[in-house]
């Protein structure tokens, strides 16, 4: 771990930080990142000017600067804010990841949908289902709807919630502030459009490179919770065609998890878009929504449960050095 507080008081932090969460949801008003998102604006408007996008290493050299200004004083304050003494550092870094973890507001977001398909008013479901995607809904089928939610629950089971656990356990409060504003920039930079096909590019690649190793281990947490085999061969056979290189991982292991086909065309403003196969077995229903949740649920007590183990065996290793070899 990057972090010099001890390993139990980390565990009790990060287990402080998801029963908030599954306690008071995200904060309905003043989240950090209202803020922080804010200033990106004003950052990305004053150095991705008009014209720029006509020099791409220009554009990069920019991006990457305006990443460097928005990460490095709160990763810094985040580092500084460590050392307050006592229970004060175990408080901040508790606050510093229920503010990076996002499990009871996604649930929230995608356990309606499961019910307003089961009601069979897809007016709802559609509507439910385009404050989570990027596709268009408005002629969505029910089955259509369905894959949209399980997509994304699985999805965003890593950036929203495992993501910031692996950085938590890592480096403690700087890393999951870290973690959360890369990808808060990604989400806003990181598109393939004229306007941030460069600039946006920086912030992109550092995205998936901090969600490597959790996007992996999140895909094992789902093969575990469900059908092992299938998860791991749909995760070998199909994840490295999709186009991001962590959430086909995620997502093929999930949909092989639950037994259910994700992928396949979507339609985004008006165009249909070829998407490859993910997984194998039924067409999604609300109830694999659920299982979806169920999933990310049981994977999240899993981490937790292992890392009470983890600290505390750390913790044991620790007593039993031996005093004058310190």
């Amino acid at each position: 771990m990057l972090t010099a507080i001890a390993p139990e008081s980390l565990w009790l932090a990060a287990l402080i930080g998801v029963l908030l969460d599954a306690w008071l949801g995200e904060p309905r008003r003043w989240h950090p990142l209202a803020g922080f998102g804010y200033i990106a604006n004003g950052v990305e408007a004053w150095l991705n000017t008009p014209g720029i996008q006509d020099k791409p290493f220009s554009a990069m050299v920019r991006g990457a600067w305006a990443w460097a200004i928005m990460l490095v004083l709160p990763v810094a304050i985040a580092w500084a804010l460590t050392f307050l003494p006592g229970w004060g550092g175990i408080v901040w870094q508790a606050l510093a990841l229920y503010a990076a973890l996002g499990a009871r507001s996604l649930r929230e977001h995608v356990m309606p949908i499961a019910q307003a398909l089961r009601d069979g008013d897809l007016t709802q479901a559609r509507a439910l289902t385009a404050r989570i995607v990027s596709r268009d809904t408005e002629d969505a089928s029910a089955s259509d709807l369905a894959r949209a939610a399980v997509e994304s629950t699985l999805e965003n089971g890593n950036d929203a919630i495992f993501g910031a656990l692996f950085w938590f356990a890592i480096a403690g409060a700087p890393g999951v502030v870290l973690f959360r504003l890369a990808n808060t920039l990604d989400a806003m930079w990181g598109y393939r459009t004229d306007k941030f096909l460069y600039f946006g590019r920086p912030a992109a690649r550092i995205d998936d490179a901090l969600n490597w190793i959790p996007a992996r281990l999140t895909a094992a947490s789902y093969a575990i919770f469900g059908d092992v085999a299938r998860a791991i061969d749909c995760w070998r056979t199909q994840a490295s065609a999709w186009s991001s290189p962590n959430a086909g991982p995620v997502m093929a292991a999930g949909a092989g998890s639950l037994g259910v086909q994700l992928g396949g065309p979507a339609r985004y403003q008006g165009e249909w878009e070829a998407r490859p196969a993910l997984g194998c077995g039924m067409t999604p229903s609300p109830q694999h929504i659920e299982a979806a949740w169920r999933l990310i649920s049981r994977s999240m007590w899993m981490w937790l449960i292992v890392g009470g183990a983890l600290a505390l065996f750390a913790a044991s290793q620790a007593d039993s050095v031996p005093t004058g070899m310190l």
